[in-house]
């Protein structure tokens, strides 16, 4: 376990890490952490102005609600007016873990998580050293992905370093995050829980737990974070493709004159050598781990367009097709389009 930067006191030795985060919290601070998912930037979050410093570093709208991470699930109550019979279930499956539950606020849960909503997200997650942090600072920790807003999340500790510099107040790296994309969302505040975000625990997985509780359609009227059309998006834009029309779709933009990578399972072997291809493992797992470091690298490499291959929409294929179409800005495959209509984007 790493802190960045160590903390230093009249020529001291720097101090335990945790013990430092935690003193930042309590002091209105921002610390940024590991969690299995992404890293998440920190405030403790019955602070309102520790909150506000949030979506200044992040550049985020203050109207958009946090998720609050909590040590365990016994603190629901202290976050949540009524935690039905579904929630508790889904809580002992699957917390600590990758999800997260939209419930009717508590009285006293501060407008500057909840965006002003009746709801508050709430997650425990299953990283050791969040888990050691949220445990030590005895709370709730505020903490959306530790990123600008809308730009790619962060999956190791430089990602944060790289974007929010001197915003943070103490960095703690707990390598990379074994997840590598963000929680499921679920709403729980109706008859049914319902998927708002797809992500690593899947909607068969839910079906399997909840049966009749669960409704398998998507969405709702409630809002929750990291929901937004254009979202998770690096500086290149992002054109989706299926797999038969990537290399069409690619030379498109190269004959343009754009700097192109293509981000798929496998190269075609007709790809001009001049493009960039990101590759991406086989499995969903291990795409998911992938996915925002190939974002990342089509930045560095200082692409104008990234094409990617949509994987299969099944398992955890639905939250990488949601993560792809957001860091598009849309929910549609792209096929070759107009020269005009190109330069004119």
């Amino acid at each position: 376990m790493r802190a960045e930067p160590p903390a230093q006191r009249d020529g001291m030795a720097p101090a335990n890490p945790l013990i430092e985060a935690v003193t930042r919290l309590r002091d209105g601070g921002l610390v940024a952490f590991p969690t299995e998912t992404v890293y998440g930037l920190g405030a403790d979050a019955r602070n309102p102005a520790a909150v506000a410093r949030i979506f200044a570093a992040k550049g985020r709208p203050a109207d958009h609600p946090l998720i609050v991470h909590l040590a365990d699930a016994a603190q629901l109550r202290d976050w949540a007016c009524e935690v039905p019979r579904v929630a508790r279930r889904l809580a002992r499956k699957f917390w600590p873990g990758p999800l997260t539950m939209i419930l009717p606020r508590a009285a006293g849960v501060p407008d500057a998580v909840t965006g002003g909503l009746d709801t508050v997200a709430l997650r425990v997650p299953a990283h050791p050293l969040a888990l050691a942090l949220l445990r030590a600072f005895d709370g709730g920790i505020a903490a959306p992905s530790a990123n600008r807003y809308g730009r790619v999340s962060p999956t190791r500790a430089e990602h944060v370093r790289e974007e929010l510099g001197a915003a943070v107040d103490l960095v703690l790296d707990g390598g990379p995050c074994a997840v590598g994309i963000e929680s499921t969302i679920v709403d729980v505040t109706g008859d049914r829980a319902r998927i708002l975000r797809p992500g690593p625990i899947t909607k068969r997985q839910l079906m399997e737990v909840l049966g009749a509780s669960f409704s398998p359609i998507p969405g709702g009227a409630v809002r929750a974070p990291g929901c937004e059309v254009s979202h998770y998006a690096p500086l290149a834009r992002v054109v989706l493709t299926s797999g038969a029309q990537a290399v069409q779709v690619v030379e498109h933009w190269w004959a343009l004159g754009m700097r192109v990578g293509l981000l798929s399972g496998w190269r075609p072997p007709t790809l001009e050598a001049s493009v960039a291809w990101l590759s991406l493992p086989e499995t969903g797992e291990e795409q998911a781990r992938a996915l925002y470091c190939r974002l990342r690298e089509a930045d560095h490499l200082g692409l104008d367009v990234l094409v990617a291959v949509l994987p299969p929409a099944i398992g955890l294929g639905l939250a990488l097709r949601d993560r792809l179409r957001r860091a598009a800005g849309s929910g549609d495959v792209s096929a070759p389009v107009s020269r005009e209509s190109a330069t004119e984007s």
